[in-house]
């Protein structure tokens, strides 16, 4: 059977980070990687699980690829959908050949190579014990920003989500195997290294360690050339400590950047959430951020909806957003997800109330986010190019993660995946214009 494979990454970064690992070993197995899933004899699809929206998108996509196969062809479902509901899965949909968890998946070419020998044999939901998946990942060419997972899984009792439950109990990763993959990460250029796990602030906490992400960032700016960006992603409130603050205020390689998800801001929503609910402690150490570093970038993420939900408690939460005016706010509606604690709580808010609150906080923080763009007008900053073409060219200095957060707009084309000075000239509501600042430019 032909050799050839064909992967498609659905859902978060930490989704991300899998299938690069999945990639490399495939190809030190002796796989080969299609640009189509038409051509390849094996297409995986790493599937996502967190809320109901990514699961049907993810089904919707599986059903899709299994109606298109064609003879000979198999169908891998890997990842959190796997995890969740491997054998409803293959139930669902008979033309999935394999499904593989999110625990396991470094035996990927493993389930390849019993899927070429058992031609027409279904493998079920992998149960065996987890392995320590390889170090080596495959980086697409071009790219400069590598999303780098320091530790799986979540100890956190939130009562509203279903990672503990796919992932298990927060794992950190040994320090010494971080190093090897920073190493591996540089040594292929890259500018960019964003820290990712379900709490990055809980580094260390299964072994002991309290200060365990301060002391890894200290250890990280040694191992990588100046001007590597280091960037924190999914850090919980209750677990950014002063040390911490002091290390990203000490070097100038971490981001004075902070994606800190809040949740919501009505310490009854948050105690319904079993979330930190000590609002005025959130605001202290926001407070502590913003005066260690005054240009610091804040995200967060806040839920509207989540049952119980009443006016005056969403609009504690809308006050909220306009007295701290994050940098950047990610909204969602509450997702009723079986299983968890929140889906069996009274006064599940209608979804008609859900999407109007929606749309309220999402105008509330595009002003917001306009003004706050406005302070960077006129000052310069060393900007990552990620595109260009027609005149212009896209990029991003600290102030926004790639993806989720804008882009500065670039009089220009300029060569990609370099750095360029940057004087910006404009704000829009989520993105800044700027032009090159060289002398020969």
């Amino acid at each position: 059977m032909d050799r050839s494979f064909y992967l498609l990454t659905l859902g978060c970064p930490k989704n991300t980070v899998d299938s690069e690992g999945m990639t490399q070993i495939l190809l030190e197995a002796g796989y080969h990687e299609c640009a189509e899933p038409t051509a390849a004899t094996f297409i995986i699809v790493n599937t996502c699980a967190f809320i109901e929206a990514a699961r049907q998108e993810s089904l919707a996509v599986l059903r899709e690829i299994a109606e298109q196969k064609r003879p000979g062809q198999k169908l891998v479902a890997a990842g959190c959908l796997s995890e969740r509901n491997g054998g409803e899965l293959q139930a669902a949909i008979p033309a999935v050949d394999a499904c593989l968890s999110t625990r396991h998946w470094a035996r990927i070419a493993e389930i390849l190579d019993n899927l070429s020998s058992a031609s027409n044999q279904r493998i079920r939901h992998s149960v065996s014990p987890s392995i320590v998946a390889p170090l080596v990942r495959h980086i697409s060419p071009g790219v400069k920003t590598a999303y780098l997972k320091i530790a799986d899984g979540c100890s956190a009792p939130c009562t509203f989500c279903v990672i503990p439950m796919i992932k298990g109990p927060a794992q950190s990763k040994p320090k010494e195997l971080i190093r090897t993959e920073v190493q591996q990460l540089t040594a292929v250029g890259m500018r960019e290294i964003i820290l990712i796990a379900q709490d990055t602030t809980a580094y260390g906490h299964d072994w002991g360690e309290r200060e365990g992400l301060a002391h890894l960032l200290e250890d990280m700016v040694h191992w990588v050339p100046r001007g590597t960006w280091l960037r924190v992603m999914y850090a919980y409130p209750q677990h950014v400590t002063s040390r911490l603050i002091q290390v990203m205020a000490e070097h100038p390689s971490v981001c004075r950047y902070l994606d800190l998800p809040l949740q919501h801001a009505h310490p009854a929503v948050l105690r319904r959430m079993k979330r930190p609910s000590d609002v005025d402690a959130v605001r202290r150490l926001i407070e502590s951020l913003r005066s260690a570093m005054p240009d610091i970038v804040l995200r967060t993420t806040f839920i509207v909806g989540f049952p119980g939900e009443t006016d005056t408690e969403f609009q504690t939460l809308l006050d909220f957003m306009e007295e701290v005016a994050f940098d950047h706010v990610g909204i969602f509606t509450y997702s009723r997800e079986e299983g968890t604690a929140a889906a069996s709580l009274p006064d599940q808010v209608p979804e008609v109330v859900k999407e109007a609150r929606y749309t309220e906080a999402m105008a509330l923080q595009q002003e917001i986010s306009h003004r706050r763009n406005q302070r960077w007008v006129g000052r310069t900053f060393d900007v990552l190019i990620e595109g260009a073409g027609d005149g212009i060219s896209i990029g991003r200095f600290y102030r926004d993660a790639p993806e989720i957060d804008g882009y500065v707009l670039i009089d220009g084309e300029w060569p990609i995946g370099e750095m360029q000075p940057v004087m910006i000239t404009s704000a829009l509501e989520y993105d800044l214009l700027g032009v090159v600042t060289r002398e020969d430019g």
